[in-house]
């Protein structure tokens, strides 16, 4: 008993100033923060109507559908990205989520966002690794707990594509339906912590791959961590090789800040910086939010000021994600767009520089194999750039052409020019169209100010019935 003591005392003893007392003074009547700046902030107070986006999210699914997922299926751009999109991700809300060490205090920021403490909705907060699944807090009319197997299933949701991940990890995630106003126009994504002394395979599921399909679909992500877990290890490293490219999401928070005296604050804040430099390879550093997020008041005789500041910035950074919405979404999908013209017009380019190099006696596996092995040999990647209006910082890695030909054999692939109907017009054309005239129109729409719910599904064309043009009035 003795023993079991003194090792109290000594885990008491390692944590930080304020932090070995702070079970004990929760569990006792600790003074709530006021809330009044998230509400005020969030606009969760207000009684205005909630915008009526379905017409525009129904005319951008029709775009999707008619002009981009007809070339992005004929030349199996999945396989080369693995990113499908689904219906439910077309109309589904911006994506909050939550990256870091664990116990960094990422579901308590959670319930403090969300005024969840204290209440039955909250999720389960501790000192130790508590979090073990990917749970998803979404809006809905009373408290409902979700299985991931339900939500894999169901198609009307942005999640069916998870299920390609295994039943392992349909296991470990979890949905949770919350009426809160706030849900009603975001959703929170919670993330086991990284533990550096804990193989992947441990897992049962590949962390990675599916840390990285959230990634792919977050609007704002927020990496957390605490004053206590700066160090860098391979999982937190192999985690920020996923976040390349995606720097403009990325929001650093340094929790638990009143902790820690101003003077230890700023030396904590360096060597955050110092740790993450060789990981942000960017001319301009992510914005990093100093502060406490739970729901207790700021330690006395820290600058609360300040803290209280840095949280109100980052609810504006949240609100603007939040009120963006659409012109993300087109912006998404355009993009996406962009990508799936440039891997077409590339096989295109293989395929027919397969077809002028074949001759009567030539073996045509040896000869594709030659030239998917040494493409600039052939001047595949210098013809895209030459003749069409592609960026040479937008042409995905060559590499990732051999894996995707040794599965997909070049004869399972027709040119482009032959990719056209009289009534439908060709795949190329109806992408290119859908880049240059139909998103950007779209997006203009919204950009003018104009109401959402205004447009009318006759003139947008948005209706799932097309009409009959030869039909007589």
């Amino acid at each position: 008993m003795k023993a079991l003591v003194l090792l109290c005392c000594f885990v008491a003893s390692l944590l930080l100033p304020g932090q070995a007392e702070e079970a004990e003074d929760v569990s006792e009547e600790t003074p709530l923060r006021d809330r009044s700046h998230i509400e005020k902030t969030l606009m969760l107070n207000e009684d205005k109507p909630t915008d009526d986006y379905s017409v525009v999210l129904q005319r951008l699914r029709k775009i999707y559908h008619s002009s981009i997922k007809p070339l992005e299926q004929s030349y199996k751009y999945n396989e080369l990205r693995q990113h499908e999109i689904t219906d439910g991700e077309i109309t589904s809300k911006p994506m909050v989520l939550f990256l870091g060490p664990w116990s960094v205090g990422k579901s308590t920021m959670i319930n403090y966002l969300l005024g969840l403490e204290n209440t039955r909705y909250q999720l389960y907060t501790g000192a130790e690794p508590t979090t073990s699944e990917f749970t998803v807090l979404m809006h809905g009319p009373k408290l409902k707990t979700i299985e991931g197997i339900v939500m894999a299933a169901d198609s009307a949701r942005s999640f069916s594509p998870l299920e390609k991940f295994g039943q392992n990890f349909l296991e470990k995630l979890i949905g949770i339906e919350v009426p809160h106003k706030l849900l009603e126009r975001v959703t929170f994504v919670d993330t086991p912590g990284i533990i550096e002394n804990r193989k992947q395979q441990e897992r049962g599921y590949p962390f990675n791959d599916v840390c990285q399909w959230f990634i792919d679909r977050a609007d704002l992500i927020f990496v957390v961590f605490d004053p206590t877990k700066l160090d860098v290890g391979l999982e937190l490293e192999m985690l920020f090789r996923q976040l390349k490219g995606r720097e403009s999401q990325i929001r650093i928070i340094l929790n638990k800040a009143d902790n820690l005296a101003m003077q230890m604050l700023m030396r904590v804040y360096g060597a955050l910086f110092w740790s993450l430099a060789p990981l942000i390879n960017v001319t301009e550093p992510p914005r990093v939010y100093v502060s406490s997020f739970w729901p207790y008041d700021y330690k006395p005789d820290t600058h609360w000021d300040l803290f209280l500041r840095e949280e109100i910035s980052l609810l504006e950074d949240l609100n603007q994600v939040i009120e963006n919405r659409l012109e993300n979404k087109i912006a998404f999908i355009r993009q996406h767009a962009i990508r799936v013209r440039i891997h077409a017009l590339l096989v295109d380019r293989y395929l027919q520089t397969y077809k002028d190099k074949m001759t009567f006696f030539s073996d045509g596996e040896l000869v594709f194999k030659d030239i998917v092995e040494d493409p600039d040999k052939f001047y595949i990647f210098k013809t895209i750039l030459a003749k069409t209006n592609v960026s040479k910082f937008d042409l995905p890695n060559r590499e990732a052409y051999k894996d995707f030909f040794g599965i997909n054999p070049i004869s399972s692939f027709k040119l482009l020019s032959q990719q056209c109907s009289y009534m439908g017009g060709c795949f190329l054309d109806k992408i290119e169209r859908a880049i240059t005239q139909e998103l950007p129109s779209l997006l203009g729409s919204l950009g003018l100010g104009k109401n959402p719910g205004a447009l009318n599904c006759d003139k947008t064309g948005c209706g799932e019935t097309p009409k009959n043009r030869y039909r007589k009035p």
